[in-house]
């Protein structure tokens, strides 16, 4: 049975139980505090389990996509652990219960017609005090009582430990499913019953739910590896080709058993993760998602390091990936390019710092060797983080490879001592709780109604929040304390979807208070503000009124948007798809996947289409249809974005179709003008524009048009020469300078100025800075001058020529720093990474060129942060 039937068959049958098949959630729960990815199939449903909404169903069943890292070190080792697997479940809320949930799952593994396994190699764990669930297995299953293990808390309850050691909250136990294969006991099934709350510490915590819950997990890669009887989840249908392919563009053969082979299955797993989150628009960062994805690509490019492959390759298996999982997920091939290029970007960044970074580990391992350290120390590994991008856990696991441990504590206080973030982050509770859902369960809703009304007369409060706790009552006090309120119905649009929170004032004859902001919250629209008179109380009627001119500045940018997305895709190609936004009063930012950065010539025909479109003035239709509705008819969806059944579709002409939430024009017309301010980069592959609408896109025209008027006069020549005269004046004194710095008068910056600038600190001498309009000969000459007969004495000169695009920095270091381990290739080659460059040299003097001129003041700030991490100074 192929992996692709499993899916269809398990989903097929538990529709034939009632249950309703609902698609996979996403892998990026951006909405969820409480998770960085799906980490299994009854994440969508935490408020169905918790009665926080109303319940259209009873029964449900899904395969679900999920990503889990705490196991990373076994992805490879094991035959059955992964980052990125699929987790098939069937879900009861307050409907079926345990009889059903064993009976079921019997039924479907053991009948001929679903999956027919042998019954005779199943076997059962149950819960220690689970009576009910064994005598089910033992007396109507007819399990033998010796395939029936109890076990304990740690084993078979969820949470695990959750009696003796909380969290307090829903939990229950669980019994696991297990087949015997010629290679041991495998598990493939999980069924819990979560029929208990625990409140406080043993004994008698474990308190009855009134409606009891159902949440079973099957592994999709495992129960597949036991049908197609091969050893391995590695060695199935849709990961063996993947495993094989990855061995072909690593240029060697897959051994199973070998190194190589371990290796090649963490790369298969590693790049099959990460172009499922890079397609939810996930980039490699420093931080949460991105960090993870970050850790993972690099971890896939060390192991193929290790067996000889030294430039990029991982992006080669993007397109195997898609091909493999295109049957369950077609969405994948519409991002194939980007993903690629994201991946392909990484690599490239991480190949080259990757060989300075290793002999630079190895060394360490050598010293640590030599005074007999076992422990790599926090600040080690944050200098190897911030210095050559090498995650702290891929550290960890080299170190491993020598038995060697690990300081996590001293880390994070390095890197919290530098004002870094460090890695993925904290969580939440999976089940955290807070004001906001006891206005779920108690059945209050709140709606919007201001795509047709900017005021609501009789606005209901449902909710009062104050210092963190829900209450019935607040009083003005004069204080700055904000509130926030929840009405029954509202006008406010809340902070969703990159549009910002409307502004605004709630108020009666008695009561003023003033809407700061708002946003959407588990559900609800909060509105956040100060209460300037009067007082709030639970049922008080208010009138609600938004903030209408704001609102009319946020709709043009909003609609123009849309319009700029259309424009974008027509100019540079398709791929050029959202990656992010967020819209204001008439401001705007829009990001998109774009490998370059977009010409002048391209913004110009973008922003031209943009505003010919606006004075063509065609409609803004909106329609509400089933979501594979609105997929047939074209529309525009973002990947990674949790839509309901039925979508709102935001229509412009015969030439825009988005599923957009927002609040929008009813025709374009009245955006009036469009004006991109600036393009930049925001990630590898990541573009971004801002752009002014109505009447700022003018102020800003025209306040250019005052200032070119008044530079035109001064330079007495007419607008249109303006730029010509400035040029021709920059040259004239470019080539003056430069004759000066060759016949060997002073430069702008002279060397005693330099000498003065020192930076001085325990024993370091450093000089770090620019020096306008020199030559590279003129910058080596001078930082010998600088550290000739000195000692501790670090320098590195920058100079920047905007007009050619070009960046030249030399470094130089005294013969001691150099006896100390300081290298002057590796100083500038970590402040080239700023400019886009790369360098080379000797340990006492290197030379870098780069491309990004403007961001010379960043390689020189990246240069002191490196030198005064590796000498340890505190200049």
């Amino acid at each position: 049975m192929t992996t692709d039937e499993l899916r269809e068959k398990y989903l097929t049958f538990f529709e034939s139980k009632g249950c309703v098949r609902r698609p996979s959630d996403v892998l990026v729960p951006r909405w969820d505090p409480s998770v960085l990815f799906t980490p299994a199939g009854m994440n969508q449903f935490k408020d169905h389990f918790l009665g926080r909404c109303r319940l259209e169903f009873t029964r449900a069943t899904t395969c679900q996509k999920c990503l889990r890292t705490g196991d990373i070190e076994n992805v490879g080792r094991t035959a059955y652990h992964h980052t990125f697997f699929e987790m098939l479940g069937n879900f009861s809320f307050g409907d079926y219960f345990k009889r059903e949930a064993i009976q079921w799952a019997w039924e479907f593994l053991t009948s001929k017609q679903w999956l027919g396994l042998d019954s005779e190699k199943l076997s059962a764990t149950v819960y220690v005090d689970d009576d009910e669930a064994a005598a089910i297995w033992i007396e109507e299953i007819g399990l033998p009582s010796a395939k029936v293990a109890r076990m304990g808390e740690d084993e078979n309850f969820w949470p695990a430990n959750a009696p003796s050691q909380g969290p307090d909250g829903v939990c229950g136990p669980c019994s696991e499913i297990y087949y015997e294969t010629p290679w041991g006991k495998v598990e493939i099934w999980n069924l819990v019953f979560t029929q208990f709350n625990r409140v406080g510490p043993p004994p008698n915590n474990l308190r009855p739910l009134p409606s009891k819950n159902i949440d079973t997990g099957m592994g999709l890669e495992r129960t597949a590896a036991v049908l197609q009887n091969v050893e391995s989840n590695f060695h199935i249908d849709i990961l063996r080709p993947l495993v094989e392919a990855a061995a072909e563009v690593c240029g060697c053969r897959y051994d199973p058993a070998s190194d190589f082979g371990r290796r090649l299955r963490r790369i298969a797993d590693h790049v099959r993760a990460c172009a499922f989150a890079i397609h939810e628009n996930v980039t490699p960062g420093p931080n949460k998602q991105g960090y993870v994805i970050r850790r993972l690509l690099r971890r896939a490019v060390l192991d193929g390091n290790r067996m000889g492959r030294n430039e990029p390759f991982l992006h080669r298996l993007v397109p195997v990936v898609v091909d493999l999982m295109k049957r369950p997920y077609p969405d994948l091939a519409e991002t194939v390019g980007r993903v690629s290029a994201v991946i392909k970007a990484e690599e490239e960044n991480f190949l080259t710092v990757l060989e300075t970074g290793l002999e630079r580990i190895e060394r360490m391992f050598r010293d640590m060797e030599k005074s007999r350290r076992g422990v790599v120390s926090g600040a080690e590994a944050a200098e190897l983080y911030q210095t050559y991008g090498f995650p702290p856990e891929l550290l960890e696991a080299l170190a491993a490879e020598r038995n060697l441990a690990f300081d996590w504590e001293g880390y994070r206080r390095e890197m919290e001592r530098h004002g870094v973030e460090s890695g993925a982050g904290q969580k939440k509770e999976l089940f955290y709780s807070g004001p906001l859902d006891s206005l779920k369960k108690a059945g209050l809703e709140s709606k919007f109604v201001g795509y047709d009304a900017a005021v609501v007369p009789d606005a209901k409060i449902i909710g009062i929040i104050s210092q963190g706790r829900l209450c019935d009552h607040v009083e003005a006090s004069g204080s700055n304390d904000p509130v926030a309120v929840v009405l029954d119905r509202t006008p406010f649009y809340g902070e969703m979807g990159g549009q910002v929170g409307d502004y605004g004032r709630l108020s009666s004859e008695d009561v003023v208070f003033d809407v700061q902001d708002a946003k959407i919250e588990s559900g609800y629209t909060v509105h956040y503000g100060l209460l300037r008179r009067g007082s709030l109380q639970f049922g008080q009627v208010l009138k609600a009124e938004i903030d209408v001119p704001r609102r009319e500045g946020i709709r043009r940018a909003h609609t123009a948007t849309h319009l700029l997305h259309y424009a974008l895709q027509n100019v540079l190609g398709k791929h050029a798809q959202q990656q992010g936004s967020k819209v204001d009063d008439d401001w705007l930012r829009f990001d998109f996947s774009h490998h370059a950065a977009v010409s002048k010539e391209e913004l110009d025909r973008i922003e031209g289409e943009v505003n010919r479109r606006i004075l063509a003035g065609a409609p803004v239709n909106i329609a509400y249809m089933p979501l594979p509705d609105a997929r047939k008819i074209g529309a525009m969806m973002l990947f990674g974005e949790k839509y309901p059944d039925v979508v709102r579709v935001v229509s412009i002409g015969d030439y825009s179709r988005e599923l957009c939430g927002g609040t929008h024009l009813e025709q374009i017309g009245r955006i009036g003008l469009f004006k991109i301010v600036a393009e930049e980069s925001v990630a590898a592959g990541t573009r971004r524009v801002t752009a002014y609408t109505g009447i700022r896109a003018y102020e800003f025209v025209r306040d250019a048009a005052r200032t070119l008027s008044e530079v035109s006069a001064l330079l007495n020549v007419p607008p249109h020469a303006v730029a010509e005269r400035v040029s021709g004046a920059l040259r004239e004194l470019r080539q003056l300078r430069k004759q000066s710095a060759h016949g060997g008068g002073a430069s702008a910056v002279t060397v005693e100025q330099l000498r003065q600038a020192a930076e001085m600190s325990d024993g370091l001498t450093l000089i770090v800075a620019e020096v306008p309009d020199v030559n590279a000969e003129w910058m080596r000459q001078a930082i010998d001058g600088l550290r000739r007969n000195q000692k501790g004495v670090a320098v590195m000169l920058g100079t920047a020529d905007k007009e050619a695009g070009k960046v030249t920095l030399i470094a130089g270091l005294s013969p001691d720093l150099v006896q100390r381990g300081a290298d002057a290739i590796a100083w500038v080659k970590a402040a080239a990474k700023e400019v886009r460059g790369g360098g080379g040299g000797r340990p006492d003097l290197a030379q870098a060129g780069g491309k990004s001129p403007e961001k010379l003041q960043d390689a020189l700030a990246e240069a002191k942060s490196f030198i005064r991490q590796k000498l340890g100074a505190g200049v």
